[in-house]
């Protein structure tokens, strides 16, 4: 029997599951990554979690190195927010009024990152940047917004957007069904370039009302902010009147308490003026936020005149496995992030490195990215100039092998807090014949 008969044979329910699904979902998924566009192959249809595994519904049981694309930081159905999760859960699902949850779940959160005065809690990522965008625009009356290539905010229509013809044009739609004129008020700038935004404030710095950054880029791979970059931002946003959005979505809390900011900042320009949090702070829920200064939140409703709103924003059961989970990271889970992805990381380069295969490695705290290509990358149009070939061929030998990575070349590795030895040492047996698989 060929390894790819043994593939088959090992992944028929969920192929069965992914045949039915097409049927009835879009693509099969309900997330386009899920589906496994870029690599090829059947998506893994888990059944359950624990720790740092997955289990499918064929029973294969695989080291998991997405972590539900960051949440899972403790590691999957940790004890204590399973408890706490009953525990809300037994008390009511949602009320549709306040709960005592969600103002704990704030206030752990303006602990944590110094800037940030008030927040206002969503469902999901996407809602937290939208709705930052909103505030900013109802703050400064303007209308522009100014993103990066290769950072992604959530499909925002605004922000579904690709560069225009020149640096300093306004941008083109990235998605059917966008409107032109929603991408039309964003202007695409190459990430790390601080010249372009300098001459994008020149030419229309009284139109701009925000410039939003992903603290560091994580949907590119990892490609983090230059030194000096991040300074740049916010000195030029606040000479010209605009806001800066820190999205930390995904590094929030993450990368250490503090999320990215903790490590980075604090800037002698000065703080981002807002910020947009999730994953971590959900716990594997779905919950999200966005907050900064007080006098610019002031302006949401029902205190002002921006408009936002959201049935299940500070659900309950959410609350309580988000401040679960964030009170449970310890100085020692930061720590031990930080040795496993490092351990990890080192094998994947001696693995590459004796197989041939070019590659760099990229970090922001202890989330980290595999570029199939040699050099420092700096910006979207180095992200892309990686063997993506490469990468489906060593991401498969490692799925064979019972390892699951991000089904992608452009997402970052996740570890956990549960990763433990045998966790690790599934990985690093892996990684010899995946880097022959990915030479060719």
């Amino acid at each position: 029997m060929t390894q790819d008969e043994r593939t088959v044979q090992a992944t028929t329910h969920s192929a069965e599951l992914f045949e039915r699904a097409q049927r009835i979902i879009p693509g099969g998924v309900n997330s386009p990554v899920r589906a496994f566009g870029s690599v090829g192959g059947t998506p893994r249809f888990m059944a359950s979690a624990r720790g740092a595994w997955l289990t499918d519904v064929d029973g294969n049981r695989y080291v998991d190195l997405v972590g539900s694309w960051g949440p899972m930081i403790l590691g999957h159905a940790h004890p204590e927010v399973v408890a706490a999760v009953r525990a809300a859960a037994e008390r009511g699902f949602s009320f549709g009024t306040p709960s005592a949850g969600e103002v704990e779940l704030a206030a752990e959160i303006v602990s944590r990152v110094e800037p940030v005065e008030q927040v206002r809690l969503v469902n999901s990522g996407t809602e937290a940047t939208m709705s930052a965008i909103r505030l900013a625009r109802g703050f400064t009356g303007r209308d522009a917004i100014v993103k990066f290539a290769g950072c992604y905010h959530g499909h925002v229509d605004a922000l579904l957007a690709s560069a225009g013809s020149g640096v300093a044009t306004f941008a083109l739609p990235d998605s059917a069904g966008v409107p032109r004129s929603s991408a039309g008020e964003t202007i695409v700038l190459p990430y790390n370039d601080l010249a372009a935004l300098e001459e994008v404030f020149a030419e229309r710095g009284t139109e701009i009302a925000a410039v939003i950054t992903e603290a560091a880029p994580g949907n590119m791979g990892v490609v983090p902010p230059l030194p000096g970059f991040t300074e740049g931002l916010r000195r030029m946003t606040r000479e010209h009147g605009a806001l800066l959005i820190s999205d930390e979505v995904m590094t929030g809390f993450r990368c250490s308490s503090a999320g990215f900011y903790g490590l980075e900042g604090p800037y002698a320009a000065g703080p981002p003026d807002l910020f947009t949090f999730g994953k971590v702070m959900g716990g594997g829920f779905p919950a999200a936020a966005f907050g900064g200064r007080a006098d610019v939140m002031a302006l949401l409703a029902p205190a002002g005149p921006v408009y936002q709103a959201g049935t299940l924003s500070g659900n309950p059961v959410a609350s309580a496995a988000g401040l679960t989970t964030l009170r449970a990271c310890t100085p020692e889970v930061y720590a031990r992030l930080g040795s496993v992805a490092r351990t990890i990381a080192d094998g994947v380069t001696d693995a590459l490195a004796g197989a041939g295969v070019p590659h760099t490695i990229q970090w922001a705290g202890s989330m980290f990215s595999v570029f199939f290509r040699d050099g420092e990358v700096r910006n979207y149009d180095e992200a892309r100039a990686q063997d993506t070939d490469a990468f489906r061929r060593f991401f498969h030998a490692m799925l064979d092998q019972g390892v699951h990575l991000p089904p992608s070349a452009f997402e970052c590795w996740f570890v956990s807090a549960a990763h433990d030895d045998e966790a690790v040492s599934a990985v690093l047996e892996a990684l010899p014949a995946a880097a022959r698989a990915a030479a060719g």
